[in-house]
């Protein structure tokens, strides 16, 4: 019996020996859990019409400086753009100053590449508020924008708002040789 209870204990010490560090090393590793982003994305509107178009910020913390990246792929763009409006959502509080928007074209970063411009495009930029505070941000660029190969951006350099969300922003494009402006797409963008 005495022989039985010295194995016991022996065999409890070494079974101690390697799992107590092994849940004290592992541990670190399954507190980032939280991190994992899910990759879904919520519309408010489940319309046919409605098209997401691809983006880039590169920090989505609350009242962190931030640079976001709208894209215009040439799959968004059917037609030369004269202008280009973008809709920004009422609850986006945020200070937009022209002189911190640009607009150009963009290399769309991936696994091997970081997203840059790699030129600036020419354009008068105009921020319009109306009277029940909605923002629009019109570009005219000097010289229509091609509908070839090129992806094209708008690009934000703001304080995200002070509060956490989604915010949706929308595009029109008015093509050459019309007068009136339609729909391109829309940017869901995350604040965390």
């Amino acid at each position: 019996m005495l022989k039985n209870t010295k194995r016991l204990n022996l065999n409890s010490k070494i079974l101690g020996f390697f799992i107590i560090p092994t849940i004290l090393i592992s541990n670190p590793f399954f507190n980032n859990i939280q991190d994992v982003k899910a990759g879904l994305e919520f519309q408010w509107d489940q319309d046919s019409s409605y098209r997401r178009l691809k983006w880039f910020q590169k920090e989505n913390k609350k009242k962190f400086r931030n640079a976001i990246y709208f894209f215009l792929r040439p799959s968004d763009r059917r037609t030369d753009l004269l202008k280009i409006s973008l809709a920004i959502p009422k609850t986006f509080k945020s200070t937009l100053k022209s002189e911190k928007i640009t607009f150009c074209k963009v290399r769309i970063g991936g696994f091997e590449n970081r997203t840059k411009c790699l030129e600036d495009i020419p354009a008068d930029i105009e921020i319009n508020t109306d009277e029940s505070g909605l923002r629009a941000l019109d570009i005219y660029p000097y010289s229509p924008i091609p509908s070839n190969k090129e992806s094209y951006a708008i690009v934000l350099k703001v304080f995200n708002p002070k509060k956490s969300g989604l915010y949706q922003f929308h595009s029109y494009g008015q093509p050459k040789g019309k007068s009136f402006s339609s729909y391109l797409g829309s940017w869901t963008i995350v604040i965390d």
